[in-house]
């Protein structure tokens, strides 16, 4: 694909993060935002980003940055949107888009859980309309979920998804546009009967992270799990499922557990308590824990070649 220009409406974690990968893939990316703070601090945060993976910092003068959203968007072939998740903000923003994007112009959320259409819900022409959700950083995590909602036209998903995989990224095909998509699904589902396995008694937080990442987390990089099923045998996943598929947990909405915390103002590491008590030491091990983590994954794929 050549050298479409890119619009990105926010600046914040996910908004500068975006705008690097296309200026790094050599798209000119106008990036808007209403905060002059955010503005301000853009070109640096992408250059961090640049210097990290030792990337070409020519990318940052392909970045232009502006609180004018008309401008941002003028002539752009691509909008993705990057703002606050919450459903009224996108809808405003969209309706505003809808408006000030060229009409051939497809426009994108990155929304992590909330359905295309809702987004699209006061814009005219549904059909130029699909999720693009990155996962935090996109630098280092290369996955994008497609998400192609009732109305969005085949077409369009398809070239936002030749788009991102020129960019180095790995897009794939949400078919239907359901809550949370497919990984948030997973991903939750998992912490949903994690909460349940704390909450009921059976370990302790610590016991259960342990478990995951010591066990079949260390394996979740390169082995999904129905590639498992079928490497070990579905004879023996259904045996298991027979077992255990009655006693999963079944918890309608939030689990009591969290709400509880969340009352109690147990948030989590910044207030030295969530599902377990932290201390100021711990919860910096944590951190650079990840953070080397994340390095190392942004600078193994900064070294794949791109798609040309």
């Amino acid at each position: 694909m050549g050298r479409a220009r890119i619009a990105v409406a926010g600046a914040g974690l996910m908004g500068h993060a975006i705008a690097q990968l296309f200026a790094s893939a050599g798209h000119p990316v106008a990036v808007y935002d209403p905060d002059p703070a955010a503005l301000a601090s853009l070109r640096p945060r992408v250059g961090a980003i640049l210097e990290l993976l030792d990337l070409d910092h020519g990318a940052i003068d392909r970045i232009a940055p502006t609180a004018d959203l008309a401008a941002a968007v003028v002539d752009a072939v691509f909008v993705f949107e990057a703002v606050a998740e919450r459903l009224e903000v996108k809808q405003s923003l969209f309706e505003a888009l809808d408006r000030l994007a060229p009409p051939q112009a497809i426009l994108a959320s990155n929304t992590s859980a909330i359905p295309i259409g809702a987004i699209a819900a006061r814009v005219r022409d549904r059909a130029r309309v699909l999720g693009a959700h990155f996962w935090n950083p996109p630098y280092a995590v290369r996955l994008v979920e497609v998400v192609q909602a009732e109305a969005t036209r085949p077409e369009l998903v398809a070239r936002t998804i030749e788009l991102l995989h020129a960019a180095g990224m790995s897009p794939v095909h949400v078919r239907r546009d359901i809550p949370g998509f497919i990984g948030n699904r997973l991903q939750h589902a998992l912490k949903r009967e994690a909460i349940a396995l704390v909450a009921d008694g059976v370990c302790d937080a610590e016991t259960l992270d342990r478990v995951v990442r010591e066990g079949f987390g260390a394996r979740l990089a390169v082995l999904g799990p129905l590639e498992q099923s079928d490497l070990v045998g579905l004879g023996l996943t259904l045996d298991i499922h027979r077992v255990l598929m009655p006693h999963l947990d079944r918890t309608p909405v939030a689990h009591p557990y969290l709400e509880a915390k969340v009352a109690a103002g147990e948030l989590g590491m910044t207030q030295g308590a969530g599902f377990r008590r932290w201390t100021a030491a711990e919860a910096a091990a944590v951190r650079d824990r990840f953070r080397a983590f994340q390095v190392a994954q942004a600078k193994a794929a900064a070294k794949r070649p791109r798609a040309t």
